[in-house]
């Protein structure tokens, strides 16, 4: 019998993930590329890294995603499931981690916080309201400071004094570091500083009124910066894990579950040539005037979303209807 494997792709708004698991949750193929404001590009990119990292032959049974993107990658791909960031980050974890209580997720533009119980989400938090302690934060920072992102880690941890920087609201902390740059704070003390403010701004937002407990594991993008991590350790009072997959955990979390939905796939590589685009079109066949948002392949409508009756959707088969 032939094995079987499983695709996971997590769609974000900076970054877009992949992976290949076989049927034991082993990672057989990965791929992390940036979105670069075209999602369906970045998959296609990321499917087309997939398959060269693995065997052409192999068989993919199923397919998830998850992300910001995912309804719309999960329509063009087939996918055999479409699920939250919150579900696929903690199925992901708890693979891999079943003893894990608390989940920290930076990612490029949004963070949020996973409390588990007895191997169940009890509670969580997102934020997405602002960007301030979130991978493009940093990123615009290290722009500012001529320093490679990263590199922060490392200047991080040759601080002596961490500068105190304002860390809830992107506008104040550029203002606060650049005046703290003008008195001559040095560079090290002033990254160090941004990783104290990006885990308070986090504690205190995304983790205000959580309870947090050990073990504490840290993912996202961010999650490979030391310096943040060494902040995390020392405002929480405990150890931190980064898992090696942290990055990747979304899509590995998406990935598992596909493999217990009740359909099954043959997903074939070539999926990524052939030609996607999205458009839209507003109905105005009721007072509703919904945007309608039409995904195409090869000229034929594939789905259409955002109507709130079923006018819309009639509306947009008969306007792609061959």
């Amino acid at each position: 019998m032939d094995k079987k494997y499983y695709i996971g792709l997590d769609i974000g708004s900076i970054s877009t993930k992949g992976v290949i698991i076989d049927e034991e949750d082993n990672v057989i193929s990965h791929s992390y590329l940036w979105t670069e404001g075209d999602p369906i590009n970045a998959s296609k990119k990321v499917i087309e890294e997939l398959k060269n990292g693995s065997d052409e032959s192999i068989k993919i049974s199923g397919l998830g995603t998850t992300g910001s993107a995912r309804e719309l990658i999960g329509t063009i791909f087939g996918a055999t499931i479409i699920k939250n960031e919150i579900t696929a980050h903690a199925i992901g974890t708890l693979r891999f981690h079943p003893d894990v209580r608390t989940i920290f997720e930076i990612g490029g533009q949004d963070s949020k916080i996973i409390i588990i119980d007895n191997g169940v989400v009890v509670d969580y938090a997102m934020n997405t309201l602002c960007a301030a302690g979130t991978g493009s934060f940093l990123s615009s920072q290290a722009k500012r400071l001529a320093i490679p992102v990263e590199d922060f880690g490392e200047y991080a941890l040759r601080a002596t004094r961490p500068s105190k920087i304002a860390g809830r609201c992107t506008v104040f902390a550029e203002s606060d570091l650049v005046h703290k740059i003008q008195i001559g704070h040095s560079k090290e003390d002033i990254i160090a500083g941004l990783c104290d403010s990006i885990v308070n701004n986090y504690l205190n937002n995304v983790g205000k009124g959580k309870n947090i407990e050990a073990p504490i594991i840290f993912q996202g993008g961010v999650s490979k910066n030391i310096g943040v991590l060494k902040s995390f350790e020392k405002i929480t009072g405990s150890d931190v894990m980064v898992d090696e997959y942290g990055h990747l955990m979304g899509a590995i979390g998406v990935a598992i579950l596909s493999k217990q939905s009740d359909r099954e796939i043959d997903f074939d590589f070539t999926i990524k040539d052939l030609e996607f685009k999205t458009t839209g079109f507003e109905c105005g066949g009721c007072p509703n005037n919904c945007e309608i948002v039409c995904v195409l392949k090869s000229n034929k409508l594939l789905d259409a979303w955002g109507n709130r009756c079923e006018i819309g959707k009639e509306k947009a088969m008969t306007k792609y209807k061959e």
